[in-house]
């Protein structure tokens, strides 16, 4: 049920004949789970809350760096040396009162993911390393949840949405961790501080789009964007069954591929 003052604060997003007091409704009932705060994470974060999601959770541990003032757009100078997850709860409660918020200063790892994941009804992948990434992946298709997945460097991105509804999934592209030395992250190759906007956004319509039921849903196929070039393309997928049977997670799989490791406090 929306409060009045909430029937207020929608009213743009109401009017959308496809979306609705009804749509507006499963809206606020939702749980989401972000994993992590930052060049994807803040945008995703900022507009499921001005959105309206009912419940946002979310996990970084990670502090505020000077180096990603640039891209993640929650963050700003007075914030620098400060845990990630806790300024980003204090700003999202200013954001938005009325959606509810749970913050992890903690890492994703095969000891809390399943537990964390069960609580929420989608789960959109918002880390920059592969790790995080397979890990989300596989508790997604034990747990049978759907990830709304991302990556983005330079002046490029993709966006997927796996395991929905029985649709391809992450290791249905690339069955087996790249290794980090073999693919640059932003870190080393740089990006561009719009482009995680851009895709973190999309990520945010495609979550939109599964809670209220419009729409075409970016399953079985990734969109790659190329913003230099202005070129987009969606490259369609099929699920592999022979990669589908995910029953447990492999601990030392995810940790074999650790990245390459900074000072971290």
């Amino acid at each position: 049920m929306l409060k009045n003052s909430e029937l207020q604060r929608y009213t743009r997003q109401i009017r959308i004949k496809d979306i609705g007091i009804q749509g507006q409704t499963k809206i606020k009932n939702a749980k989401v789970f972000v994993v992590g705060a930052g060049g994807l994470g803040c945008p995703i974060l900022i507009y499921l809350a001005s959105m309206g999601v009912g419940e946002i959770g979310f996990i970084d541990n990670d502090f505020v760096d000077e180096t990603n003032l640039h891209r993640q757009i929650l963050f700003s100078q007075n914030d620098l040396n400060e845990p990630k997850a806790e300024v980003a709860y204090k700003k999202l409660k200013v954001i938005n009162p009325y959606c509810k918020y749970k913050a992890y200063f903690d890492k994703l790892d095969c000891k809390n993911v399943i537990e964390i994941f069960s609580k929420y009804d989608i789960i959109v992948e918002a880390s920059d390393n592969f790790s995080t990434k397979y890990l989300s992946n596989d508790a997604c298709v034990i747990l049978n949840k759907p990830l709304v997945y991302a990556s983005a460097n330079s002046f490029m991105g993709q966006v997927a949405v796996f395991n929905y509804k029985g649709s391809a999934t992450l290791r249905c592209i690339f069955p087996k961790i790249p290794n980090p030395l073999e693919v640059p992250t932003c870190s080393q190759t740089g990006v561009l501080g719009s482009i995680p906007g851009i895709i973190g956004n999309i990520q945010a319509t495609e979550v939109i789009k599964i809670i209220t039921g419009i729409g075409e849903i970016l399953s079985n196929g990734i969109l790659c964007c190329d913003f230099l070039k202005n070129e987009f393309f969606v490259f369609n997928l099929k699920r592999n069954i022979k990669l589908e049977n995910i029953t447990e997670l492999k601990e030392n799989e995810y940790n074999n591929h650790c990245e390459i490791k900074s000072e971290i406090k």
